[in-house]
């Protein structure tokens, strides 16, 4: 292997680091400084400015970044295959997977503002959208909620069970089975009589 390449995939694996600490120290603190994520990240501040000479830029790339280990995570897990309701666990597990970066994009509003994800087919709403039309279809998910509405609660909980393993109330491997639970049971105690899915 040539210096570049090594250089190369040196200079890949630092701004991935400092990407990942970004979306780490900030889902906790939106007013962090470059040097609290510099810290997080292992690296100098002045390493940070030679990736991202400010917040702004570094802000930008941390955006995109979530946006696109987020989109990853759901590809990967093939929620347009398989049936209806594995898709969707395996959809929970890849959404939680992605914990901080999740947090950092979606727990405020503004950070996604200007940023243009589109419709397209493997969009991050798009994915999620059509696994849940599916399931409505075939009759494994409620056809009288709107899509919109089993999509906003999906993520809620997603959200809150990444925030809530961050704060201590859930063990982070627990995560997905207590998403998953509220989603397929609600609150209440299922008897045996109880249908439920598979």
């Amino acid at each position: 292997m040539n210096s570049a390449a090594v250089e190369s995939g040196t200079r890949s694996r630092t701004r991935r680091a400092i990407l990942g600490a970004a979306a780490e120290v900030l889902a906790q603190d939106r007013a962090a400084t470059l040097a609290d994520i510099a810290r997080a990240a292992q690296v100098g501040r002045s390493t940070l400015h030679r990736y991202f000479p400010d917040r702004d830029v570094l802000l930008e790339a941390a955006v995109t970044d979530a946006y696109l280990v987020i989109q990853q995570s759901i590809q990967d897990a093939a929620v347009d295959e398989g049936p209806p309701l594995a898709a969707l666990r395996r959809l929970v597990t890849a959404m939680v997977d992605t914990g901080d970066r999740l947090l950092f994009l979606y727990g405020d509003s503004s950070v996604l503002e200007g940023y243009e994800a589109g419709d397209e087919p493997d969009s991050v709403s798009r994915m999620t959208a059509d696994l849940i039309e599916r399931g409505q279809a075939e009759g494994v998910f409620d056809p009288g909620l709107a899509v919109q509405w089993i999509q906003d609660t999906l993520w809620a909980l997603v959200y809150t069970g990444c925030d809530s393993a961050v704060r201590g109330v859930l063990p982070r491997h627990g995560v997905a089975t207590a998403v998953m639970s509220m989603l397929e049971n609600g609150i209440r105690v299922q008897s045996r009589g109880d249908v439920k899915f598979e």
